[in-house]
């Protein structure tokens, strides 16, 4: 029997973590309900399995949302899992042809190196030492980069990496010492026995000429053990508790299990597949203009996990999405913020007595202005004059400003709140019979789709702008101006509607391009989901965003925001503008009608 006692921490450590491992994930999906249990079975026992599979391949191995985010990142990350996967994989089968069974003991393949003293005589012998040898390389290449990383972050191109706790260190350290033990252990036994590869020979051959390799060569297989056994006993307590999670979490996905508004298993397991990769730091606009630094996403997360939540932390967020869009997990960030501000609010429920209690006239279009274009009024202004033009019928909603969609009250964690409030707009659209609601915020848009579960068509301006335009009910006259767009974080990231603006603005100027639009669009930095953000901060950004719109010298910055034109407007030297205001000026019957005044104003001053 192949046995020496070094192999004992590995071994341990591997049956300690399989344990700890098996027991989180029977916890959380005894916590789950009925309807997702079943689905769950289901799923494992349907097709919907191989697109799991194929998932785990290409994100957790071999990290293809991080490769494009970061190709030097994602190399990274890729080259230690996919690296150590395929170590594994391709161990166990060199080692199980050389005993000629089906199964051997876990730490043989691990060990192979040190059990076997001659070289091999199964088929592909050599080729299975060259292909150990190089993914042993492969992840030796990865951890360079990664104490490169550490060291000075911006030779992986990230501005910042996550703050370590000494915990943190000891699972990365233990992790790190894996392979370099590896990589001597090996080494020292081809010194001996003639049995390395392209990298382990040579080696092996150099330390031969002034080393004594076999006590050393036994230290380093111990060291090598050790490694391994701590940091399978640290992986659950540590961020690499990811590396089984992550899999939970697209199993999850994909067998239909989805998440609820409160703090549920789904994002319990969302918070352990967190890896702290640090790719939300540098996407946090907080971070990178306003030098706020200890609340993003790896932070806040890392909080939850450790049962420490802080409510500065929790409410100072802009909750723009920038951070989940470029999550390589997908986890939604956004979502378990705000469950969180739910565990903080507390206050009784508000009265909203003074809420319009009349039964609307019966339309099929009603247009919703939402509070904060009531408190930018060109925006209600332009989009009344482009309603009435277009010859439409239609009723103004909020006509008295005396009633808000919402979505503020839940941005802030005050759901029961904004159930109340929203229960008296949905009697109002409802009894309405509109097939239509139009709304020129991206914030009540938003809440309106997600929330409201309403069984009618809920559109913002600039897609109703846009039929309207597509069904000839209004024209509108090319200035030529060259314009440049911001799409709101809640109307793109939120939402998806990223063409409908841009269609409707080509047809009254140019359209410049930038190089954060669409995904990757900047957050205007005045978002009524930050409640411990203060002007000074919220200011530091808007001035920053109005610079970069302003690279490229356009006649104008336009956006699809009331919240973000008041933002921006503050720091811009050239006019900004929501697209209802740009539409209501180039639409032809108004140019007309600004013609002919002219023309009889000319008259009139020729008469006088």
């Amino acid at each position: 029997m192949n046995f020496a006692w070094f192999v004992l921490p590995f071994s341990l450590g591997l049956f300690l973590l399989f344990i700890l491992v098996i027991f989180k994930i029977s916890f959380w999906v005894r916590q789950l309900p009925l309807r997702d249990r079943l689905l769950l079975n289901r799923g494992i026992f349907s097709f919907k399995i191989f697109k799991v599979i194929k998932e785990v391949i290409m994100e957790s191995l071999l990290h293809r949302r991080i490769f494009k985010i970061n190709p030097v990142l994602g190399f990274m990350h890729m080259s230690f899992a996919f690296g150590w996967f395929m170590l594994i994989l391709v161990g166990n089968m060199e080692s199980r042809l050389y005993a000629g069974t089906e199964l051997n003991l876990p730490y043989y393949a691990i060990f192979f190196k040190y059990f076997v003293h001659q070289p091999l005589t199964i088929p592909f012998a050599e080729g299975f030492t060259f292909i150990m040898d190089f993914f042993l390389v492969l992840v030796l290449s990865g951890l360079l980069i990664a104490l490169s990383k550490r060291i000075y972050s911006r030779v992986v191109g990230m501005k910042r990496t996550t703050k370590l706790k000494p915990f943190d260190v000891f699972a990365m350290l233990s992790l790190w010492f894996i392979f370099p033990f590896r990589l001597l252990a090996e080494s020292m036994a081809a010194g001996m026995y003639h049995t390395g590869g392209f990298l382990t020979q040579p080696l092996g051959n150099f330390f031969a000429g002034f080393l004594p390799l076999g006590p050393l060569s036994y230290a380093m297989w111990w060291a090598y053990s050790i490694a391994l056994g701590v940091f399978f006993v640290s992986l659950p307590y540590s961020r690499y508790m990811h590396i089984p999670t992550e899999i939970v979490l697209i199993a999850f996905r994909h067998f239909g299990i989805r998440r609820t508004k409160e703090y549920d298993m789904f994002k319990d397991v969302e918070v352990f597949s967190c890896s702290r990769c640090g790719i939300c730091i540098d996407k946090c606009q907080l971070n990178t203009m306003a030098q706020v630094n200890t609340i993003q996403s790896a932070y806040f997360i890392k909080s939850i996990r450790k049962k420490n939540q802080q409510e500065a932390v929790v409410q100072n967020c802009l909750v723009c999405g920038r951070c989940q869009e470029f999550c390589p997990v997908g986890i939604k960030t956004d979502d378990l913020r705000l469950s969180q501000r739910m565990i903080f609010e507390n206050r009784e429920i508000a009265d909203f007595h003074y809420l319009p209690q009349d039964v609307p006239v019966k339309t099929d279009i009603l247009y919703f202005a939402g509070c904060m274009t009531h408190l930018t009024p060109s925006i209600k202004k332009a989009m009344l004059n482009i309603l009435n033009s277009s010859g439409i019928s239609y009723r103004f909603m909020d006509e008295d400003g005396s009633i808000c969609c919402g979505r503020p009250l839940m941005l802030s964690g005050n759901n029961k709140d904004a159930l109340k409030l929203m229960q008296t707009n949905k009697d109002i659209i409802r009894s309405s019979e509109a097939h239509t609601l139009v709304t020129s915020c991206p914030i009540c848009l938003r809440v309106f789709r997600e929330d409201y579960n309403l069984n009618i068509n809920v559109v913002h301006h600039t897609q109703f702008i846009e039929s309207m335009i597509a069904e000839g009910k209004i024209s509108l006259e090319n200035s030529g101006a060259k314009i440049s767009y911001h799409d709101p974080c809640e109307l793109g990231r939120g939402l998806g509607i990223y063409d409908e603006p841009r269609n409707v603005l080509s047809q009254t100027g140019v359209l410049l391009k930038n190089s954060l639009e669409r995904k990757s669009s900047l957050c205007c930095g005045g978002s009524i989901a930050n409640n411990q953000n203060y002007n000074l901060n919220k200011d530091k950004i808007s001035q920053q965003v109005v610079a970069h719109l302003s690279a490229k010298e356009p006649d104008m910055i336009a956006t699809a925001c009331p919240l973000c034109k008041k933002s921006l407007v503050k720091y811009a030297d050239i006019r900004v503008a929501d697209i209802a205001e740009l539409v209501s000026e180039q639409m032809v019957s108004n140019k007309a009608d600004a013609s002919r005044a002219e023309k009889k104003f000319n008259v009139e001053s020729v008469e006088a």
